[in-house]
């Protein structure tokens, strides 16, 4: 399944307030750990010795043979052969797709799904100005590959792009910023003071490759400024490693020896090259990653533990189960347009309805923590904005009685057929969509169908491909959907918030909708999000963000159906040692932003 962006707290407050990571300290902290070494070696009969970092099981390889032992095999990012490495396409080839692993072109910021904070980047620090600006100051001696040097120019062209060829995504950035500007070393940005929305600033600045103005001024050039109809076989960036070959088969990228990052991370990277193979279905990659053949991927695998059960030296962050950190919430998206849908007592009813567990433990392999009734994830950085009682005592959880009792008091009476029905309106037969092939999702929605017809409500799933899916919820041609909608990132909760409810430029039937899908309507709700995004202290922030949760609640526009990573980070330690887990944090589990750290400290195993 392709996956989604990526919060830290906000910084807010009136008086200036810097939050600074300088180099010293984060290549001192890298270069210290990475002096340990590989002191226990690959025991024989797979015991992983004083390793850390290893399966969950305990268990380690014995690392593989040749060049190949200096090599990482990723896999879960590329489904494709390889067509086009221009990052601001419709469909970039990896590692050139927007908001991924950081080993060709890099950002700003880089984001941490654990701890929330943002670390430095391409900018070596920021500082946050109330809600008025952020001034970043850029990392010294940072080169692109071909040796030019790195500047200001570069950045200040990336966000321009977004001026010279408005269907690129970049060019949102221009809603919440009003000018980016650079004074020497630094890049000042000067926040659209109708929006004050620092949030979703810090969001792009963590999420925007920035790409070379050399070779872009041509590609518009080319192009007549329509960026995205760009095509290259060339990727070109900043970062750790250069694009060294791609085929039919597999993508190599080989280290970057030169890369401008070496004091900062006290060292390159561990593997000399990144091979990401091409499989033609997650069975496959399943297959090569079980066997030790693949060293960490991204996709989902069904019941994980079964691997480390058999003997396997496969790990994830989480020991236990949900095994991985929770940074999305896929949505069960309602159409309030239609009869049925648009009563909120029907809604509710729904929300009862699901059998939530059987979710987590059937679709998702116990991957995810038990839902709450919230648009905010209740673990990790976005927890400090929930109001948890509030969520327990107003909300909803598995309850067919309560979800019939509901439907009942509002009128409703239940028909020979079984179906409860209202003034000739009947409650179905309605479909649930979300695209084939997305096996987490299409089994949540086989289970949603089946509770909800437990409470007399008709529903059937249908399952097309990605491509009409999409059409289908943006122009607002479907009944019910499960979709995504923000993950955890720089903006979130607030995001998600205006992803699933906001009633800015709602969107007519027929016409493309970029969030609230379900055109649910509110006269409310764009006050809330405006002072939630512009709040200056945390007290005002929380107060706006739970006046939000309250009417989220109230109104059930739509309901998470299960939590899952916004990455699905595994690994197998045959070859390699040292992956971050809960014990081993000196990295979070991720490939994206903050995630780039593991790269530099993974350890050969036998070598």
């Amino acid at each position: 399944m392709s996956q989604r962006v990526p919060t830290p707290h906000i910084p807010s407050g009136s008086s200036r307030r810097g939050f600074l990571a300088t180099s010293g300290a984060l290549g001192g902290t890298l270069a210290l750990a990475a002096c340990g070494g590989n002191s226990g070696g690959g025991s024989g009969d797979g015991g992983s010795g004083d390793l850390k970092g290893v399966g969950n099981n305990g268990a380690a390889g014995k690392g593989r043979s040749g060049d190949a032992a200096d090599h990482l095999f990723i896999a879960g990012f590329q489904w494709d052969p390889p067509s086009n490495f221009n990052t601001f396409s419709a469909a970039p080839t990896w590692p050139a797709s927007g908001n991924v692993a950081q080993y060709v072109y890099e950002t700003l910021l880089r984001y941490d799904v654990v701890s929330g904070k943002l670390l430095p980047g391409l900018a070596a620090k920021y500082e946050v100005d109330g809600t008025s600006s952020i001034a970043l100051t850029l990392q010294d001696g940072i080169t692109w590959h071909d040796g030019s040097d790195f500047s200001t120019d570069d950045v200040l062209y990336t966000f321009e792009l977004g001026k010279i060829d408005p269907s690129l995504g970049v060019a949102s950035f221009w809603v919440e910023v009003d000018e980016v500007t650079a004074d020497g070393n630094t890049i000042n940005v000067a926040i659209n003071q109708d929006r004050k929305n620092v949030g979703m600033v810090l969001a792009t600045l963590a999420q925007q490759f920035i790409v070379p103005k050399a070779v872009f001024e041509k590609a518009a050039e080319e192009t007549g400024k329509k960026i995205a109809t760009w095509e290259t076989k060339e990727c070109m960036g900043t970062g750790p490693y250069t694009l060294e070959k791609s085929d039919q088969t597999q993508i190599i990228l080989a280290r970057n020896e030169k890369y401008w990052g070496k004091d900062f991370y006290g060292g390159v990277p561990a593997p000399t090259k990144v091979i990401h193979p091409i499989f033609k279905s997650n069975e496959d990659g399943n297959l090569k990653f079980q066997n030790g053949e693949l060293d960490v991927m991204q996709q989902f695998i069904p019941q994980i533990s079964k691997m480390w059960d058999s003997g396997k030296p496969v790990g994830t962050y989480l020991q236990e189960s949900p095994y991985f950190v929770a940074g999305s919430m896929p949505m069960f998206l309602i159409n309030t347009t239609k009869d049925g849908l648009k009563d909120t007592e029907v809604r509710r009813a729904m929300a009862y309805a699901v059998d939530y567990a059987s979710i987590a433990e059937t679709a998702m392999s116990g991957y995810s923590p038990d839902v709450v009734a919230s648009l905010i994830l209740p673990e990790g950085a976005e927890s400090e904005w929930l109001d948890k009682d509030k969520a327990t005592s107003d909300g909803w959880k598995y309850d067919p009685k309560k979800a019939e009792q509901i439907l009942k008091d509002a009128g409703y009476a239940k028909g020979s057929d079984g179906i409860y029905a209202k003034d000739g309106v009947k409650l179905g037969p309605w479909k649930l969509i979300t695209p084939q092939g997305w096996t987490d999702w299409n089994a949540a929605l086989e289970i949603v169908a089946k509770s909800f017809k437990a409470v007399g409500i008709d529903a059937a799933t249908n399952f097309p491909q990605q491509a009409q899916v999409t059409t289908s919820v943006q122009n607002g041609d479907f009944d019910m959907a499960c979709w995504y909608v923000a993950g955890a990132n720089p903006a979130t909760p607030w995001q998600r918030f205006s992803d699933v409810m906001s009633n800015v430029e709602l969107a007519d039937l027929g016409k493309t909708a970029y969030r609230n899908y379900g055109r649910w309507e509110n006269s409310e709700v764009n006050d809330l999000l405006e002072a939630a995004a512009a709040a200056a202290d945390d007290d005002t922030k929380k107060s706006a963000i739970t006046a939000l949760d309250d009417l989220y609640r109230k109104e059930v526009p739509a309901f998470p159906l299960m939590y899952r990573p916004d990455e699905f980070f595994e690994f197998n330690a045959s070859n390699w040692s040292n992956w971050p887990t809960e014990e081993n944090d000196y990295a979070p589990p991720m490939f994206r932003g903050a995630g780039n750290q593991w790269i530099f400290k993974i350890q050969k195993i036998g070598g």
